[in-house]
């Protein structure tokens, strides 16, 4: 082999390799993207895929996972979320809603339930939020908040439940209210809890 060509096929195998380790070291660098890390690290890990999120609900979301409330015992006001991923979330209300949709920020919501206050029987049951209308009434507490924010399927039966004061919202405009409520509220969540815990010898 002629000296040109080896030292012009030397220096192309040289190139390559450093080349290769280059890329191999800037791969081994670059950190995770933020949504590959929540998705290992992030507080709502703990979400599992649920194919059929509307059988045995409450057996499999008994709990608000954000509040520790029983939803059964709000099921007029209690959420289930079900992430595009299949993920679901079960709250107890929609301040809780809130607080998962804002922790899944890489998870579009698929489809949004609430309890259907209008509904008879004591255990409400659930229906599509899309299709539902919510009555945002600041003269009536709710479920983890000052201002109630209830949602019906029947909006004749949301209308005589506002009785011409409360606000008739879709539930975008409520998640926006629960939103501009959230410290306001977290404030007294913290404060009644903090009593509470000092009765009990906590």
């Amino acid at each position: 082999m002629k000296r040109r060509d080896f030292l012009m096929t030397s220096s192309i195998g040289m190139v390559a390799t450093a080349t290769a380790a280059g890329t191999a070291q800037a791969e081994m660098a670059m950190p995770k993207m933020p949504w590959e890390w929540t998705a290992e690290n992030g507080l709502a890990r703990f979400l599992k895929p649920d194919p059929k999120p509307l059988e045995n609900e409450f057996e499999k979301y008994p709990r608000c996972p954000y509040c520790g409330m029983m939803r059964k015992m709000f099921s007029q006001t209690r959420h289930l979320i079900v992430y595009d991923d299949d993920t679901v979330d079960g709250t107890c209300s929609l301040h809780c809603a809130a607080i998962s949709l804002a922790l899944n920020m890489d998870r579009g919501p698929r489809t949004i339930y609430a309890g259907d206050a209008g509904a008879e029987g004591k255990v409400k049951p659930l229906a599509d939020t899309a299709a539902m209308t919510y009555v945002v009434d600041p003269e009536k507490p709710g479920t983890m908040t000052k201002t109630s924010k209830w949602a019906y399927t029947d909006r004749a039966k949301a209308e005589a439940a506002a009785g011409g004061k409360a606000l008739l919202v879709s539930f975008d405009d409520a998640l926006v209210a629960a939103y501009a409520d959230m410290a306001r509220d977290t404030i007294n969540i913290r404060k009644r809890r903090a009593e509470r815990r000092a009765r009990a010898g906590d």
